[in-house]
């Protein structure tokens, strides 16, 4: 398992290193300068000129990349053009407020998602599967960004039962500690704010949950319904077990497999993919701080957070790897 692991993560790192280069490519192939847009439209050529050396953007595009490279080896992610701020100091907040929509998102996806797959292969062809897949065809057709503002309108215009958007109620600030809102809340003992964050959390995280969940729920219905016709299942239900411990205990175990794959790698992309949802929700997380990035081509942080979601990205794929060997002792690694 170890010899595994540590092959995996020396495979990693030839992985990030063309994920740099690529990235760093096309973000100069985005048209506009960065000097030009910090200082404005009538910033004189002196004026841009001068900053352009400050910030390093006259030299060959090979030495900022190797100057880029040398900074990542000590952890150093550079320094944004924006607000001269080093990118390792200010990326942890929205980093943090990603990585807690996510996990909250996956969480609604895989409870509904593999529930809703094992009901409808439990009763195939009954009015719960067709309504069951019909649903998860229409929640993988819609635009996110449609979901987003029917939640909004329904839910916090017409009904006002949940807030618009946001991560908190500006005026009852958190104090936070480790950058996930609810932990602070639970460390510090203040569980009337964990009651708003959770109501902040609802919307979003319902709207970013709805692929995912309807591609969980159909691929768990197939994968379910082929392990149910295998003859060990027939074989459980001839001794007399009763439907739910053979469907729960013996059939899910062995069609869990690609269903995990499947959640590690909407994981892994609802991490890079939130943008819309930030956006909408006015979400301070990793996306939305790429994006504003991009509009004032911030080139060292654009490079950063693509590299940081990449590398989460592939980090959560071996531990879906790992898991396997633990929900299927068939499977080594050597």
């Amino acid at each position: 398992m170890l010899h595994y692991i540590g092959k995996r993560l020396l495979q990693l790192i030839p992985v990030l290193l063309g994920m740099t280069f690529i990235v760093f490519m096309i973000i100069r192939a985005i048209p506009g300068d960065p000097a030009q847009v910090i200082l404005g439209q009538q910033a004189s050529e002196e004026a841009i000129k001068a900053l352009r050396t400050t910030l390093g953007l006259d030299n060959p595009w090979y030495i900022q990349y190797f100057d880029y490279l040398k900074g990542l080896v000590t952890g150093d992610l550079g320094q944004s053009l924006r607000t001269r701020t080093p990118v390792v100091d200010e990326v942890w907040p929205y980093l943090a407020a990603t990585i807690e929509l996510s996990v909250f998102a996956v969480i609604i996806a895989i409870i509904i998602g593999i529930n809703a797959g094992i009901i409808s292969a439990w009763f195939q062809n009954s009015w719960f599967d067709y309504l069951a897949m019909i649903i998860a065809l229409i929640g993988v057709s819609m635009p996110i960004f449609f979901l987003g503002l029917l939640n909004q309108w329904i839910f916090a215009i017409e009904l006002d039962w949940l807030p618009t958007s946001g991560r908190m109620n500006v005026r009852d600030p958190i104090e936070s500690i480790t950058g996930f809102y609810i932990i602070d809340t639970i460390i510090t003992g203040q569980y009337d704010q964990l009651s708003t964050i959770m109501r902040h959390l609802i919307l979003p995280g319902t709207a970013l949950a709805t692929i995912p969940m309807a591609i969980i729920a159909r691929m768990t219905r197939s994968s379910m319904l082929e392990v149910m016709r295998s003859d060990y299942v027939r074989t459980a239900r001839s001794k007399g077990l009763r439907m739910f411990w053979v469907v729960y205990k013996h059939a899910l175990k062995n069609a869990i497999i690609p269903v995990l794959t499947i959640i590690g790698l909407q994981m892994g992309l609802l991490l890079g993919g939130a943008i819309l949802t930030e956006t909408i929700f006015a979400w301070p997380g990793i996306g939305r701080y790429i994006y504003e990035a991009i509009n004032y081509r911030d080139y060292p942080v654009i490079q950063s957070g693509i590299l940081i979601v990449a590398f989460i990205f592939v980090m959560i794929n071996l531990f879906v790897d790992l898991l396997y060997s633990l929900v299927d002792p068939r499977i080594k690694y050597d």
